[in-house]
């Protein structure tokens, strides 16, 4: 993920014009969309484990009040089934339960990363590599640390990102 926001900028290597601003539109929407839901399931999950006995309607209410919580501005009048059964579609729930998370800290890094290359892309990038080169010898907040950004996820993180983010958006606009 880290790499294909250092890559944004040179997306015209590879696109012009309309398809050029398409690409990145999809990139960043992407990462706006992602978010809530990786925080949908992740909560939904918790829920699941820590309800061993709820029922499949506690289940679907539960559901529900998190994708209310979490979710768009979607209209889902007359297809309220499927929005009630709109967790199955994740298949980590079923094959590496706690999993989808990993996606969301690494999407929160590789927005770090990205915004720090915008303001000194050779330092952004020297420290990414120097992360990289790390593996897994050490754990992920040492990672972090070594790339130059925060494991942190509060709203002190969150909130910059996300107006980087809307700046991109914006400026696509123009």
């Amino acid at each position: 993920m880290g790499m294909e926001l250092l890559a944004y900028d040179h997306l015209d290597v590879f696109h012009t014009g309309e398809e050029l601003v398409r690409a990145k539109r999809d990139q960043i929407e992407g990462i706006i969309t992602i978010l809530p839901w990786i925080a949908t399931i992740d909560a939904f999950q918790h829920w699941m484990y820590t309800h061993p006995d709820h029922t499949r309607e506690q289940r679907r209410d539960h559901w529900l009040v998190l994708r209310k919580r979490f979710g768009g501005t979607e209209d889902y009048s007359g297809y309220e089934q499927i929005l009630a059964r709109q967790w199955q579609r994740q298949l980590h729930l079923f094959e590496v339960p706690f999993y989808y998370i990993e996606y969301g800290i690494a999407q929160l890094g590789a927005l770090q990363v990205w915004r720090s290359a915008k303001q000194n892309h050779v330092q952004a990038l020297a420290d990414y590599r120097n992360a990289l080169a790390l593996g897994g010898s050490r754990p992920l907040p040492d990672l972090f640390e070594a790339a130059g950004i925060k494991w942190d996820f509060s709203v002190d993180t969150l909130e910059p990102l996300v107006g980087a983010l809307q700046d991109e958006l914006n400026a696509l606009d123009d």
